[in-house]
């Protein structure tokens, strides 16, 4: 359908620019981003359906549209659900706040805490995600030492881009890269093809970033701190999340069904263990709907909002100019690119953009597009969910401007990663 200049294509694409800029401004008129991208996603389609209906025709296009996206929608949502479920059941089980203290009592100097949290950002984020990655290594930070901006700025956009890079190879890392598996772009054990890019181009950065941070030993008294344990049946918690994802891959891998599947399945697992748990305790301590009621819902919405948006842009036609961008740069130009206007525009809405335009790449140039629009957040403290995080965790600390003081430095990792991938995948063919 030819939708594009009608009175309600040009509506969508008002709406939508205006809705986005009250999600990108939530911080100044603190509007939660979850109300204006439900209200843009429903209302886009409304509009589209009532021009059908005006100008009498055929409706079965628009139904099969949104069926479709609700299909996808679903995948993602019952994913994050189950995912973001083991994470509030780890933090239950004190997993976290054992990992903290074991950082925070050795006696390493702010430098060595620099690296060791940057460390585990990027081996962490790939499991859980970036954005619940980045704010438990922030709290260690600001239990490290909250008055030091010269360790905890440079600390801080450690984290945000380790957690962004440590993502971006992995389907779990984040939802954009989730987005780019359950579309079958790539099979689930080419994304790691991704590490050397990722990691050099974060390993760069933070060495860059390192030289700023002072290498002296922070005042901390790990005798008057109570020790943090994981509680009993933790690491069981730990194993069941591991098999969940286990699950996931082989499901979708091999049997064809949706990711998110062997997600709910493991969900169930869990649920099991905690009745068994209680059963054996003889109380009822731990349940599993608990942990459900400590999500984030509005995070769960704001994905169903954009998405539908970018849905109904696609269904309007607009998209079909990003597809014929690609045609005029070229892939590669076009999908680095895509890592400077997720900096600007979150990346969740730009690689669901760039999925529905669904440009004509390769196995190679959707890995680039993942790759870039995973790190390309780093670059502007707002870019991506886990800077927009700890932004709220470091308030008046970590902000937009003592971000950009350094932004340099990740301009640079940008690069290097990007170089990197070209060498691998182009010029070596090694993938």
């Amino acid at each position: 359908m030819q939708l594009t200049f009608t009175w309600a294509g040009i509506a969508c694409l008002i709406i939508f620019i205006i809705g986005y800029y009250f999600i990108a401004a939530e911080d100044k008129y603190h509007l939660n981003k979850t109300k204006p991208a439900i209200f843009i996603g429903t209302l886009m389609f409304i509009i589209l359906g009532a021009y059908l209906f005006l100008n009498n025709q055929d409706l079965k296009l628009l139904e099969e549209e949104v069926k479709s996206l609700i299909e996808e929608i679903a995948e993602i949502i019952f994913f994050l659900m189950v995912a973001m479920t083991y994470i509030e059941a780890l933090i239950e089980r004190n997993v976290f706040n054992a990992l903290k203290y074991k950082l925070v009592s050795k006696g390493y100097t702010y430098r060595k805490l620099f690296w060791l949290t940057g460390l585990l950002a990027f081996f962490i984020s790939p499991v859980a995600d970036n954005l619940t990655t980045a704010l438990i290594l922030s709290t260690v930070l600001l239990t490290i030492d909250n008055k030091t901006p010269n360790f905890l700025v440079p600390g801080a956009i450690n984290i945000v881009v380790a957690a962004n890079a440590g993502g971006a190879f992995s389907p779990f890392g984040d939802i954009t890269t989730l987005m780019v598996w359950t579309a079958n772009k790539s099979p689930f054990i080419d994304f790691f093809a991704l590490f050397p890019a990722a990691f050099l181009g974060w390993l760069v950065n933070a060495y860059l970033l390192s030289r700023f941070v002072p290498n002296i030993a922070p005042s901390f008294d790990a005798s008057k701190q109570k020790e943090e344990k994981i509680y009993e049946g933790g690491k069981l918690v730990i194993f069941l999340g591991i098999f969940t994802i286990f699950c996931a891959v082989i499901m979708h891998s091999l049997f064809e069904l949706p990711a998110m599947w062997g997600m709910i399945f493991g969900l169930s697992l869990l649920s099991l263990w905690t009745y068994f748990y209680n059963r054996k305790k003889g109380k009822k301590d731990i349940n599993v709907f608990f942990y459900m009621s400590k999500i984030e819902m509005d995070t769960l919405l704001f994905f169903f909002g954009i998405l539908a948006a970018v849905g109904a842009l696609h269904f309007a036609g607009w998209l079909n100019y990003a597809a014929k961008l690609y045609d005029i740069a070229g892939a590669s130009v076009s999908n680095i690119g895509v890592g400077f206007l997720s900096a600007i525009v979150d990346n969740v809405p730009v690689m669901s953009a760039v999925l529905k335009a669904n440009p004509n790449m390769n196995m190679d140039e959707w890995l680039l597009v993942t790759l870039t629009a995973g790190i390309g957040g780093s670059l502007i403290s707002f870019g991506s969910a886990a800077g927009v995080g700890v932004m709220g965790k470091m308030r008046g600390i970590y902000t937009f401007s003592s971000h950009m003081k350094y932004a340099w430095t990740i301009l640079v990792g940008y690069i290097i990663s990007v170089i990197v991938w070209w060498l691998q995948f182009e010029y070596f063919d090694f993938y």
